[in-house]
């Protein structure tokens, strides 16, 4: 069985003079999430956020922004260009789009220039791809901002690929539970004071959203064999750690490869499994802003097995 865990991310940050986004109610973000062809599986709150987790993946909504990936055939663009029409050009500060290069392609309803082309009759800006087109790759679209100063924002992303071992297979067995992932990846102690929502999908597949404080967290889990992907998001602050949360989860899951996108941060490798650099870029943005891309691969080869069509 075949699913898309590759997933689009948005990020959008509305004007000061907008009002919070956590007054519009619960039907507007039903409406968002049904223009990405998603729905809403359920909704935690702290005093600084609500996350959602969605069918295909997650939203986070604060007063001033809101987070959203989707995996399998979304279509997040379309649930950019409603919000964009619903609250008017005018209150939008900034939008980061970014989308990663998908297992099967074909399959989608888009690619990331059609989305593009889209984004800019509503927005301007400019548009990268990090890494090169014969392997996996990011694109990226930032807006013109809007107004100044804007809040610069600060988070980890890590995608792993081809996960393996005893993790690995315990995520495809029938035995699986959301307790038993949390125990294995042993969430509560890498992420302390946060509370969790969390579902486990049928037959495979694992979301769970952490919220503490303004810290958020959400992990994905797609683990078919032959396709298998993970991705960690977080605002988390590592050096205030005494661990390195990343290569915590590194060496559980034990993927062939895997990617760190920071954005205005710095990646930090110590534990991560032997490993070799394969491509890395810092790329400048708006309003002083970086994007950090590293592309790791084990140093340990790979014995592939053919696989009968």
């Amino acid at each position: 069985m075949f699913f898309e865990g590759s997933e689009k991310r948005v990020e959008v940050l509305v004007s000061p003079a907008t009002c919070s986004l956590r007054l519009l109610d619960e039907q507007f973000w039903s409406d968002v999430v049904a223009c990405a062809d998603a729905e809403i599986l359920s909704k935690m709150s702290n005093e600084c956020c609500d996350a959602y987790l969605l069918s295909e993946s997650c939203l986070f909504v604060w007063d001033d922004k809101f987070l959203m990936l989707t995996c399998g055939t979304t279509t997040l663009v379309d649930g950019v260009i409603f919000f964009v029409d619903k609250l008017g050009e005018s209150a939008i500060a900034s939008v980061s789009y970014q989308r990663k290069s998908e297992y099967l392609s074909h399959l989608q309803t888009s690619n990331f220039g059609e989305d593009l082309s889209r984004l800019r009759t509503k927005l301007s800006g400019s548009a990268y791809r990090v890494g090169h087109l014969d392997t996996h790759h990011h694109y990226i679209f930032t807006s013109a901002p809007q107004t100044q100063p804007l809040k610069v924002k600060s988070n980890s992303e890590l995608l792993m690929y081809h996960i393996k071992g005893e993790v690995a297979d315990y995520l495809r067995s029938d035995a699986q539970s959301c307790e038993g992932i949390r125990e294995l990846l042993e969430l509560e102690n890498l992420f302390p004071d946060f509370r969790f929502d969390d579902h486990l999908f049928t037959p495979f597949g694992y979301s769970i959203n952490g919220l503490w404080e303004d810290k958020y967290m959400t992990i994905h889990i797609t683990p078919q064999e032959q396709s298998s992907y993970v991705s960690i998001e977080t605002n988390l602050h590592f050096e205030l750690y005494p661990f390195n949360i990343f290569s915590a989860l590194l060496n559980k899951l034990n993927p062939q490869s895997w990617d760190v996108i920071g954005f205005n941060r710095q990646v930090i490798t110590d534990g991560f499994p032997p490993f070799v650099s394969v491509a890395s870029c810092a790329l400048p943005i708006n309003n002083n802003e970086t994007v950090q891309f590293n592309q790791y691969q084990q140093l340990n080869s790979e014995l592939l097995q053919p696989e009968l069509l």
